[in-house]
């Protein structure tokens, strides 16, 4: 057999991770932002005395370093997307992303935390005015960061629409900006009720009401990336759809199957088939159907004997 008659049975392994997703772009402009923005709310809260106000600032300096990982991630993923090395593409880099911004978000909210307690013990002064004017003009900055993140268009992957949500990496960069707007909202209320009523002491008590909330949605993330790069399961839908796809009312019978996914809703599949008259694995592939978002599936075929 010559190698050319192989090629009807080879096919790459880049599932479209080389072309540029729409997040990629609204990370890249939401990093300048937040940047930006970063130095003015670290510089006025320094200045003013503001717990909550610089909390918000070094929140989004840990931000602005996760969101820098995630366009690195985008970046690398596709330009190493046909890169051998990678046995089923690039796209759990993403994930990894993801997972990196989950674990800064953890040990900020930690830090933020323990400063706010550290400032409810032992109070200092605070600039209401000068402080509200940033923590808003921060809110407003934060607000539209989010948005563009959620704005982003939803991928489109070998024909088929996949949710933008299965982005770790994108999803990893709205709950960093989201954290912003909630701390900078927090931040507000803390200064409006100091301000009015004389409450200093809700300023670091929004600071640790903060923290736990973005505590919660690291621990989400966490959980979602780490079950893409331990090659988890997938969930019932889709391997019990693949199952009946395949088994249908022949004879056909799926003795094994193991389905996982290898980045934003792309699934690899490796499946045992038992029939008492098998076909060809082309057979079994055009079974699956699209909506599934099979981009690999590796089958083992055997023969079972009639009784």
């Amino acid at each position: 057999m010559h190698t050319r008659d192989l090629a009807h049975w080879q096919h790459d392994h880049v599932f479209d991770q080389d072309e540029v997703k729409p997040g990629e772009r609204h990370t890249l402009l939401v990093v300048a932002i937040t940047a930006v923005m970063m130095v003015v709310e670290v510089t006025a809260g320094i200045a003013y005395g503001s717990m909550a106000l610089l909390a918000d600032g070094l929140h989004m300096a840990s931000h602005a370093t996760a969101l820098g990982i995630s366009l690195f991630a985008y970046i690398y993923a596709r330009r190493l997307a046909a890169d051998r090395r990678f046995s089923f593409g690039t796209g759990k880099v993403n994930s990894l992303a993801g997972f990196g911004s989950a674990v800064l978000l953890a040990g900020f909210a930690f830090a933020m935390a323990s400063e706010s307690t550290v400032r409810l013990v032992n109070p200092v002064a605070i600039a209401f005015d000068q402080a509200l004017i940033v923590a808003v003009l921060g809110l407003l900055v934060n607000a539209l960061s989010a948005w563009l993140l959620a704005a982003t268009p939803h991928q489109k992957a070998r024909g088929h629409t996949h949710a933008h949500h299965h982005d770790h990496n994108l999803r990893a960069a709205y709950l960093h900006v989201l954290a912003d707007a909630l701390t900078s909202l927090l931040a507000i209320i803390a200064l409006l009720a100091g301000k009015y009523f004389g409450a200093n002491w809700l300023d670091p008590v929004m600071g640790i009401v903060g923290a736990i909330l973005v505590a919660r949605w690291s621990l989400g993330l966490l959980r979602q990336t780490a079950h893409t790069l331990l090659d988890h399961q997938a969930d019932d839908t889709t391997t019990e759809g693949l199952r009946q796809a395949i088994e249908g009312k022949a004879t056909d019978r799926v003795a094994d199957l193991h389905v996982w996914s290898i980045g934003s809703r792309i699934y690899a599949a490796a499946l045992t088939i038992i029939s008492e008259s098998p076909r060809s694995p082309d057979y079994y592939r055009a079974r699956i159907p699209p909506g599934l978002h099979i981009a690999h599936a590796t089958m083992e075929i055997h023969q079972c004997p009639r009784h």
